[in-house]
């Protein structure tokens, strides 16, 4: 699995103006990860405070594995916002996985802002014991 991703921000179809502020810059964040791997399966966990199910898009293409997330960060309706340094994160992290992943049967569940993708190994690609006879 190779990560090919990089820190970007959007053009100025993503820039907000209100009142006499500055454009605001939406910026993309690359989420953080953790990888173990074992013979059977490889399982990722990808940081993304603030995002929920619906704000979410996992997805393989051509042995791409694709994240992209937007997290809001509400303002209490009782306080005035003064400083902001990233308001609405959007998160995009691409991994290009091996052949020896079967891309069909990925496993991914969100739970406290934490993705776990469990991305299992193609049978003929797991190790086994091959039997040496004597004689």
């Amino acid at each position: 699995m190779n990560d090919t991703t990089q820190l970007a921000e959007r053009g100025p179809s993503a820039v907000a103006r209100r009142g006499t502020e500055q454009p605001r810059r939406r910026i993309t964040l690359v989420p953080a990860v953790d990888i173990y791997e074992d013979s059977q399966v490889v399982t990722l966990w990808a940081d993304l405070p603030g995002v929920t199910k619906d704000k979410l898009d996992v997805k393989v293409h051509d042995n791409n594995l694709s994240i992209e997330a937007e997290a809001a960060v509400p303002t209490p309706a009782n306080l005035r916002l003064q400083h902001a340094e990233v308001r609405e994160p959007h998160f995009a992290r691409t991994f290009t996985l091996s052949p020896d992943f079967d891309t069909s049967r990925i496993e991914a569940s969100l739970q406290d802002g934490v993705l776990k993708l469990t991305i299992p190994r193609r049978d003929e690609a797991r190790p086994r014991r091959v039997e040496v006879r004597t004689g």
